[in-house]
């Protein structure tokens, strides 16, 4: 496995201090080996073994742990002395009122204890915890595989352009989570990815959020997933079930999909008036955490430019851009990227026609301010213009 710096560079810095670090992200992005690897650094500073503590709660060992009470016994047991210790809490959500424990371990050790969670939900951070330590943790957002990362994975980062092609149209296919890069097939792959997919559906939105409709909640979940980096509208999805013989409020279709994105299997982009300067209300684009969760449902490759859209937003927000889809009067712009002080825009195309380098690079035509604008598409030819980046989408993901 490799060892994500990307992550660790950012997390590095509060190893030794009392606040909470809470590292986020999809079942199976590869949370548990960045823990891993931090013990590995803490132990190569003289750290011992004694003083790390790691539970992973979907260890069969720790099945009996369930409540806070039962937690909270078994940590004490290990604080046997005045050391520093540093804990790993690992899918922490399966323990009812788990914060109460690390609210209680901070405050009773304070710098003696160094505490680290990970959490495979959005809501990681509601209720007691946020409420009663506001301000006391860090979080950090874990994604699957960047292109670039399963490159370094299969050491072919500096090989030829036919290598790297036939990798990426891979990765298109079957995305990024870690684990199915040490398998031989794609059946392999595809009954790993279904495992995964039936985890996230069953464990972080069923049975979390009590959904009793399974067959409504499965309908729209292939309807988002069949069709990613689309314009959604409930009104649009609402009347197509409706023809179906299906009734269904807006308000359920939209609590469906906040669940969804809590389970983090997908991710919404807010659309944003670039004349008005608001967020829009009422559309939102969708985007697959993993393209390759969506092969589970989904055996046909019918859009390409959707695709490829969706491994661009994906890569911009694991680069920590704030990103939100684009809307003027004349068209729509995929994305606006921001960070601090920085701002990008980009259009993402298949491959570039004489009608599609028109339609892309025009829209840019009424943004009047200077920065950067590119057009992302998976041809190698040059089309740059008039102060507009054209980049072969490899480059952009190999070049940072």
């Amino acid at each position: 496995m490799i060892k994500r710096e990307k992550y660790l560079k950012n997390i590095r810095p509060f190893y030794e201090q009392d606040l909470i670090k809470v590292i986020t992200g999809i079942r199976r992005c590869g949370k548990s080996v960045i823990l891993t690897q931090i013990m590995d650094e803490l132990k190569q500073t003289g750290i011992k073994e004694e003083q790390i503590i790691y539970i992973n709660f979907e260890f069969a060992d720790y099945i009996d742990i369930t409540n806070a009470n039962e937690l909270n016994n078994f940590i004490e047991k290990k604080l046997v002395n005045n050391d520093k210790y540093y804990v790993f809490f690992d899918e922490i959500q399966n323990v009812d009122k788990w914060e109460k424990v690390v609210n209680s371990l901070k405050s009773k050790y304070k710098e003696n204890i160094s505490i680290f969670i990970t959490g495979s939900n959005s809501d990681l951070l509601s209720g007691e915890l946020a409420t009663h330590i506001a301000g006391r943790y860090v979080s950090f957002k874990i994604y699957p595989f960047t292109f670039d990362e399963v490159c370094e994975f299969k050491g072919i980062k500096n090989k030829d352009k036919y290598e790297l092609e036939k990798v990426f149209d891979d990765y298109i296919i079957w995305g990024g989570m870690p684990q199915r890069f040490s398998m031989n097939d794609e059946l392999q792959v595809k009954t790993y990815l279904s495992d995964v997919y039936n985890s996230i559906v069953i464990k972080d939105i069923v049975e979390r959020f009590k959904i009793k409709d399974l067959d409504l909640f499965n309908k729209i979940l292939t309807f988002i997933i069949t069709t990613p980096s689309q314009t959604f509208s409930a009104e649009s999805l609402s009347s197509y079930l409706l023809s179906e013989n299906i009734e269904v409020s807006k308000m359920t279709i939209y609590n469906y999909l906040e669940y969804m994105c809590r389970a983090m299997l997908i991710n919404k982009a807010d659309r944003y008036d670039v004349r008005g300067k608001r967020i829009l209300n009422g559309k939102y684009k969708y985007y697959l955490t993993d393209l390759g969760l969506g092969q589970v449902t989904n055996n046909e490759r019918k859009k390409m430019g959707a695709y490829l859209e969706n491994i661009v937003y994906n890569e911009l927000i694991s680069r920590g851009y704030d990103v939100k889809v684009g809307t003027l009067e004349t068209g729509e712009i995929d994305f606006i990227a921001t960070k601090f002080e920085v701002k990008e825009y980009y259009q993402v195309a298949y491959h570039l026609t004489d009608e599609i380098i028109d339609r892309e690079f025009a829209v840019y035509n009424n943004i009047q301010d200077n920065f950067p604008k590119y057009v992302i598409s998976c041809d190698t030819f040059d089309f740059s213009q008039n102060g507009i980046i054209h980049k072969n989408i490899i480059d952009f993901l190999l070049n940072k």
